[in-house]
């Protein structure tokens, strides 16, 4: 810390620089540009696979290649900042994460594209978790709800604003654009960091007594594990001997990997944490989040363009409701944080978070952005009141040394919980899917008087309008039937997907009622 914060750190505890907030709005800067980059390339993916001949399983890999290589180096980031220094691991990642964005636009080749994706991930991970240890370090406990809150707009408005942004730079220039927008951004968070944080000795000497088993096994259970959860319902799960390979590794390598850190005195990560009642109970609820924020921004845009055939464009309409009111909300958390007690907040945000997945599982084929608003407005209102309270309630009470652990574990457990939503999802729209269809084709028989009638009104339909023989006519009848029944299962199985969202966000409220009440200082203290 330079001479002139600790004089006014002397003077007055509660007083911040503007050099030491330039720092912290810089570091929320590059965390805002990684967890958008996790979305903004959904609602692209078609035009990226055209341009570069992938197919849609292929394809899938340019965001599974970012997720994998993030997870992995999330938990990592603690130690690599204490390794480097939180200042210069922050400026290299931060270069390379512009360079690897730049590589992704420039990609000539799907193996290129996800080669790129990867190392994009792997720095643009380090971005998330030293965001929050950037607050949990250099502010003190009466300002720390205040980055709390800049941070629960990179972890909650960003995926809300992904696929919206994502899908207008396509519309309106070229999905290269996706990657080109981290530039500028990028540059301003560069001179922000240079200039607002401070400069710390590195411990070089960490990287001799490094926990290296622990960080391999890390590695290799998390990426597969990763990768089998992204990947799984694409491939069948476990009739796909791939996958069937994958989560052996990642039992085997993550079993390993809990062994290793609770009983290493000098771990990578501390794991410990989760015995603190207050991080461990908010380490589930943040699974929750996860799963709402990650799925329900994975299963809306899967409705509207498969019931209603929106452009990428018009799904980014929908999903903007429950993104921009949420930067009206988040301002006033800090305050709010210290009028109510922050579990109130907390359970207050799941319910809400709840009620729109139950709002949004009553969709017919009709449902569109003028009826999707309101529930949209309600998860806008619920994920701030979850995120920030929820930050602060984890952290408050441990050691400052504990920082970097804090972070990584508790972004790691909400994109865990994320990837666990979406496979889960996935999975479960295909069962439901056919369990629907099955259901529905039983009552809709060839053999039922209602049935035959319908087909004969359509048969009569097709011949008059299109000028074709009875026999076409009827085939194409048959048709447009089957099509409504598979229409109408499919949006059935959407609504069970909600409910699965608002079912598990209520079920992580019952470890709210556990949580100690803690003072809304924001998180743990800083010096």
């Amino acid at each position: 810390m330079s001479q002139s914060n600790i004089i006014n750190s002397q003077t007055n505890p509660n007083q911040v620089p503007l050099r030491t907030w330039i720092g912290v709005l810089a570091s929320m800067l590059g965390a805002f540009m990684a967890v958008l980059d996790i979305q903004i390339t959904n609602a692209s993916l078609q035009e990226i696979q055209a341009s570069l001949g992938a197919t849609l399983e292929e394809g899938s890999w340019i965001s599974t290649a970012y997720l994998v290589a993030e997870i992995v180096v999330i938990p990592l980031t603690g130690w690599l900042s204490r390794v480097f220094s939180l200042r210069k691991y922050l400026l290299v990642n931060t270069l390379f994460f512009i360079f690897f964005s730049i590589c992704c636009a420039w990609a000539w080749d799907l193996n290129s594209m996800i080669l790129f994706r990867a190392l994009q991930g792997l720095t643009g991970g380090v971005l998330i978790p030293t965001a929050m240890t950037v607050v949990l370090t250099t502010l003190p406990p009466s300002k720390q709800s205040v980055g709390l809150a800049a941070f629960g707009i990179t972890a909650v408005f960003a995926p809300s604003v992904g696929p919206t942004l994502g899908g207008w730079l396509t519309e309106n220039f070229s999905w290269q654009y996706n990657f080109y927008i981290n530039i500028f951004p990028g540059i301003l968070m560069l001179a922000g960091v240079w200039y607002g944080i401070t400069q710390q000795q590195p411990q070089l000497n960490l990287l001799k007594q490094g926990d290296w088993f622990g960080i391999i096994s890390m590695a290799l259970g998390l990426g597969s594990l990763q990768v089998v959860l992204e990947e799984g319902s694409r491939k069948d799960w476990f009739g796909s001997m791939f996958i069937v390979r994958l989560s052996v590794i990642a039992v085997i390598f993550l079993a390993l990997f809990f062994w290793i850190e609770l009983t290493r005195k000098q771990p990578f990560i501390n794991l410990r944490l989760l015995k603190y009642r207050n991080f461990g109970l908010a380490s589930i609820v943040n699974v929750a989040l996860g799963v709402g924020l990650y799925g329900s921004i994975y299963i809306l845009p899967l409705y509207l363009a498969q019931i209603q055939r929106y452009n990428a464009l018009q799904i980014g309409e929908v999903l903007i409701w429950a993104g921009i009111p949420q930067l009206l909300i988040i301002p006033f958390l800090p305050k709010l944080m210290q009028r109510i007690d922050v579990r109130l907040m907390v359970a207050t945000g799941v319910t809400l978070f709840s009620i729109s997945a139950f709002m949004n599982a009553r969709l017919t084929y009709q449902t569109g952005l003028d009826q999707l608003i309101w529930s949209q407005l309600v998860r806008a209102m619920g994920q701030p009141l979850i995120m920030v309270p929820l930050t602060s309630i984890a952290t408050a009470g441990l050691p400052p040394k504990e920082a970097g652990s804090a972070s990584g574990l508790f972004n790691m457990m909400r994109n865990l919980g994320g990837s666990m939503g979406i496979a889960s999802l996935a999975t479960l729209l295909t069962n439901r899917e056919q369990f629907h269809s099955n259901r529905l084709g039983e009552s809709v028989s060839l053999y039922s008087p209602e049935t035959q009638q319908r087909i004969e009104q359509l048969t009569q339909y097709f011949a008059n309008r299109g000028g074709v023989d009875l026999g076409t006519a009827q085939n194409q009848a048959i048709k447009s039937i089957d099509n409504i029944v598979r229409r109408e299962a499919f949006v059935m199985a959407f609504n069970d997907c909600f409910y699965f969202i608002g079912i598990a966000l209520l079920l992580s409220g019952l470890a709210i009622i556990f949580f100690k009440k803690v003072k809304a200082t924001g998180g743990a203290v800083g010096h």
